[in-house]
């Protein structure tokens, strides 16, 4: 049973490493409509990297932000924290290789694997914790701008990378729990399969004692012979 939790931890983890690079390259962080009349009528979108509007005709003209010291802070905490979840679950990944059972990289022993899938494990949950948090902090800005009647710059909504970036950390969370959980079982399940094992006496062989000169005597004539 802890097999198919394992090998499903590691499944869910390396889906969530994936939709975390898919949100992080994707150009809908926050998405603003101005309303116009039929010319003038465009939308706005960005994500980490850039800022792009298309109007009403379908053009979009894209430009990255100038500066990073220009940007405000939250956009340069969610990168970092995109970056090193992206890392985090790639280190996750490449342990998660060697600790799995039903693979044989590197003729590691079993009880080495199970600390790797441990390590793994954890790592994949600290993964999915930074783009958790990085998901969270963006969406709190964008909501704090949106329900602020003092703001006065554009206003933008969620936009569907939030959405696939919440998912994403989840899947890395849970992938990284069953893998924590598979070790534990494989822990617990080794002392009772040495347990199951059939027990073999030990045969202890005993030398016979060298016989006397009285013995050899008596084997060769006999004890009536001394009589």
């Amino acid at each position: 049973m802890s097999l198919a939790v394992e090998t499903f931890g590691f499944f869910l983890s390396a889906v969530g490493l994936l939709m975390l690079g898919l949100t992080l390259q994707n150009s809908y962080w926050r998405v603003s409509t101005v309303h116009g009349n039929v010319i003038t009528t465009n939308t706005i979108y960005e994500n980490l990297w850039f800022s792009c509007a298309t109007d009403s005709l379908g053009v979009s003209n894209c430009w990255e932000f100038p500066s990073m010291l220009a940007l405000s802070g939250y956009v340069q905490g969610c990168r970092a924290l995109m970056i090193t979840a992206i890392l985090l679950g790639f280190l996750g990944l490449g342990l998660g290789l060697l600790g799995l059972r039903c693979t044989s990289l590197g003729s590691v022993e079993l009880s080495r694997k199970a600390k790797l899938a441990a390590i793994a494990g954890a790592l994949h949950i600290l993964a999915g914790a930074c783009g958790m948090v990085a998901i969270c902090w963006y969406a709190v800005n964008i909501t704090q701008n949106f329900f602020n009647p003092l703001y006065n710059g554009t206003k933008y909504e969620l936009g569907p990378a939030l959405y696939l970036g919440w998912s994403a950390s989840l899947l890395s969370i849970l992938g990284g729990s069953c893998l924590g959980s598979s070790c534990c079982c494989r822990s617990k399940e080794e002392p009772e399969a040495r347990s199951r094992l059939p027990y073999k006496a030990s045969t202890v062989v005993v030398a016979a004692p060298a016989p006397s000169d009285e013995d050899i005597s008596f084997g060769k004539y006999g004890k009536n012979a001394y009589v």
